[in-house]
């Protein structure tokens, strides 16, 4: 339970930029908050539940309070909930596009149950079919989630790294379907390691600058709700999706740097999902990032 967890003093963070990690939820799904403030962090990010299953936990009324003020005492915002990985909302299985369905809207019911701000989702595989295809899939299963339902909290969809049947590694393509959907999108969340993969060379001014147009042309700054600070294990237009430390990959510590402080996303939260190899990953890399902000 949460007392378990050694705690600091609570105290407000200062207005600046919002940084924070994906947080385990070990324990209670309140005890993911504690963890997150002893980083220092002022926003995080979590599963609500085992992301490689089916199955759903209840969240008790317990760990909802605590959930709610916890959040309060020690400062934590945004807070986002990242989709299970067995989602796939794009799948030419009619039987999995319908699974996909209900644990989506069991993500948002979550969300709003301990008062999350926004819940995170990649779309999907094409399953050998075409991405096309596979992308207006998608748009219809995202548009049955929302039927007869409305959630306070908002959702994201993610770019990917162009892997094989990946249908969102480009800003046009997230944009395909949040056009289909009416507004029902609340935003989108930029990671920096798959746009890395998937061709957008953000180590380069010239690169940063391709990925910035694209959004203001096809989604608009103001649908830009969360940056994925990652480094990237290959090299652009590689389509792997590896993570790597801040400045230990191949986009390196002043491409991600320029990519933070790049005008129109410069307000903009940012959450970590750099390896955790060691107990002192999630430390090291937000000083890291910390020094980028500062400089």
């Amino acid at each position: 339970m949460v007392n378990d967890i050694k705690r600091k003093a609570p105290q407000k963070k200062p207005n600046r930029r919002r940084l924070g990690v994906h947080t385990s939820i070990a324990g209670g799904i309140h005890t993911s908050l504690v963890r997150a403030s002893e980083l220092g962090c002022s926003t995080m990010q979590i599963f609500s539940h085992n992301p490689r299953g089916w199955l759903v936990r209840d969240i008790l009324q317990e760990e909802k309070i605590q959930f709610e003020k916890l959040r309060e005492e020690l400062d934590i915002s945004p807070v986002y909930i990242h989709t299970s990985y067995l989602i796939n909302m794009a799948s030419n299985s009619e039987v999995l596009r319908e699974k996909s369905i209900a644990l989506l809207k069991e993500e948002m019911r979550r969300a709003d149950m301990i008062g999350a701000d926004f819940v995170i989702l990649h779309t999907g595989s094409a399953s050998n079919d075409d991405e096309k295809i596979a992308r207006s899939r998608a748009a219809a299963s995202l548009k049955k989630t929302f039927e007869d339902e409305k959630w306070s909290a908002g959702l994201l969809l993610e770019n990917t790294a162009g892997e094989r049947g990946d249908i969102t590694s480009k800003i046009n393509e997230l944009a395909e379907i949040m056009d289909r959907l009416d507004g029902l999108i609340s935003g989108v969340c930029i990671d920096t390691c798959h746009a890395f993969a998937a061709g957008y060379d953000i180590r380069k001014y010239e690169g940063i600058e391709k990925i910035s147009d694209e959004i203001k042309k096809y989604i608009g700054f103001d649908k830009f709700k969360l940056i994925h600070l990652n480094d990237s294990k290959g090299e652009s237009g590689l389509h792997r999706d590896r993570h790597e430390h801040i400045g230990e990959g191949k986009i390196g510590r002043n491409g991600l740097k320029s990519f933070i402080n790049h005008e129109p996303f410069s307000k903009i939260p940012i959450i970590l999902e750099t390896p955790k190899e060691k107990e002192s990953d999630d430390e090291e890399n937000i000083k890291k990032v910390l020094s980028m902000l500062k400089a």
